[in-house]
């Protein structure tokens, strides 16, 4: 089993998670404060308006506009959006002034409010528990029939007496019902603090919070391989300490107060690694490379052997370069929490014995993967096609946006086609108008080619037009805009 540590690297606007196995970076966790939302959040609410013409009642929660609560969201009258009998009238069930504890299922936009709902639902690490339920849902995503109900019966004998819904989530495929049970049992908590809270704080207060990404990390990212969590801020460490006594006592002997001068994320060489994890990139020891492209469809990886020459043939060369290439790849997807339909363009192997080998060396490698991975075999193309579940934003959507100068493209026009755009549009603008100069403001780049490669179709246009063309090299430009003046 492989040696693990946590990095948490926390600071007011931001939350940096590196999970680091044997030494390497194997995962990468970023979340920012203004963008976690209020999503899962629960709430002791009040009613303060009932709208009988819109089935629907405005709910005060403590936030700058009231929340909005619609008759199919409340508990007790639906089943997932559907009922067999017609929904009695919101006006029947809540009244002004009512209290009532509701959760927020989708964040405020523009200038509406949140949406609530009466149902209340507490993700766990496997589970999702749902107090006012009683039923034991499984994941459609979890394989065979047989499967499931093995599944269902034994949540049915965890549960016991002490009721309550619960829905398997995909990762409890392969659980244990130790794992389950201790996942029950933080999930039961949670609800008993929840109700302690609403019998004793006023309307507006807020009873839970959806964990924060320090506190998920010992909910979902610790095993029994975790050997220290260390974090650098000394008031996190106490929340999380304070969190691991109450929900995970087995985690707390984990955690660790880093106090060093230098940055924890510069000292175990962090930073470096989510450099080189936004790198198109990436280079194998062996002296091969992978290139990585993220596109709106899917992700695909290119192997290359690069200077790699270390094998006795070429044969050897190209079956070690893949299979140090299928552990990289692996690594990489789960750094860069790439998700979707993903093409790996292994370097073409001609025996089948070594495709099969590459093949069973990638899946071991995402075996280690904490999200679902599906691999096909190779096509008749040499490809191997996969998927692996979205779980939340890449890592290069999170921290990027696209190049305002070449659109995402990855690359721009040179400056003689830029220069040649300009000539061509100087044309057009001279037949339909007539000032008495064409004034080009450009790129320096492209002004300087106009005037020494280009003078001569230049001076020649200059002449065609019978008008003057001056120039103007503007340094905020990029290499493509351009601007042509009427004088």
């Amino acid at each position: 089993m492989a040696n693990q540590d946590i990095l948490i690297n926390w600071a007011p606007q931001e939350t940096r998670v590196a999970v680091v196995e044997n030494g390497a970076v194997q995962e990468l966790h970023v979340e920012r404060t203004l963008e976690r939302g209020l999503v899962g959040n629960v709430y002791l609410g009040k009613v303060v308006r009932v709208l009988p013409g819109m089935q629907s009642a405005f709910i005060d929660i403590g936030m700058e506009r009231a929340a909005f609560l619609h008759v199919a969201d409340l508990h007790g009258w639906n089943t997932n959006g559907r009922s067999d009998a017609p929904l009695p009238p919101i006006e029947r069930q809540v009244f002004e002034g009512q209290t009532l504890t509701v959760q927020v299922i989708k964040d405020a936009i523009g200038t509406k409010g949140a949406r609530l709902s009466t149902q209340v639902s507490i993700a766990g690490r496997m589970l999702v528990f749902l107090p006012h339920d009683n039923h034991i849902g499984i994941s459609q995503k979890i394989g065979s029939h047989e499967l499931r109900e093995q599944l269902r019966a034994r949540m049915q004998a965890l549960v016991g007496a002490e009721g309550g819904g619960f829905i398997l989530r995909t990762n409890a495929e392969e659980a244990s019902d130790t794992e389950l049970a201790d996942d029950i049992a933080y999930l039961r908590k949670a609800w008993s603090l929840i109700r302690e809270r609403s019998q004793t704080k006023g309307p507006g207060t807020l009873l839970h919070q959806d964990l924060s990404l320090a506190e998920r990390v010992l909910r979902d990212l610790t095993t029994e391989a975790t050997q220290t969590i260390r974090i650098d801020s000394k008031m996190q460490f106490d929340l999380l300490h304070q969190f691991g006594d109450t929900y995970m006592p087995g985690a707390v002997a984990k955690l660790d107060l880093y106090r060093g001068e230098r940055p924890i994320f510069d000292l175990f060489g962090i930073e470096e690694e989510i450099a080189r994890a936004l790198a198109r990139r990436v280079d194998l020891k062996s002296g091969g490379y992978l290139i990585i492209d993220q596109t709106e469809a899917l992700t695909t990886v290119d192997v290359n052997t690069g200077g790699f020459v270390g094998a006795r043939n070429f044969e050897d060369t190209i079956f070690k370069t893949n299979l140090e290439a299928a552990g990289a790849i692996a690594r990489q997807l789960r750094l860069r929490n790439l998700g979707g339909i993903i093409i790996a363009d292994f370097i073409d192997m001609t025996r089948e014995e070594h495709q099969q080998a590459v093949l069973a060396e990638f899946r071991k490698q995402l075996a280690r993967d904490r999200t679902r991975t599906t691999v096909s075999g190779f096509t008749q193309l040499g490809l191997v096609e996969m998927t692996r579940k979205r779980t939340r934003e890449s890592l290069a959507h999170m921290l990027c946006e696209p190049c305002p100068t070449c659109q995402g493209r990855g690359q721009v026009k040179t400056a003689r086609s830029v220069c040649y755009d300009i000539l061509r549009e100087i044309l057009r603008e001279a037949r339909q108008f007539n000032p008495k100069e064409f004034r080009v403001v450009a790129s320096a780049s492209v002004v300087e080619m106009l005037l020494d490669e280009e003078s001569v179709h230049l001076a020649g246009l200059s002449e065609f037009i019978g008008k003057p063309i001056s120039l103007s090299a503007e340094p905020t430009m990029n290499p493509e805009q351009y601007d042509i003046v009427l004088m």
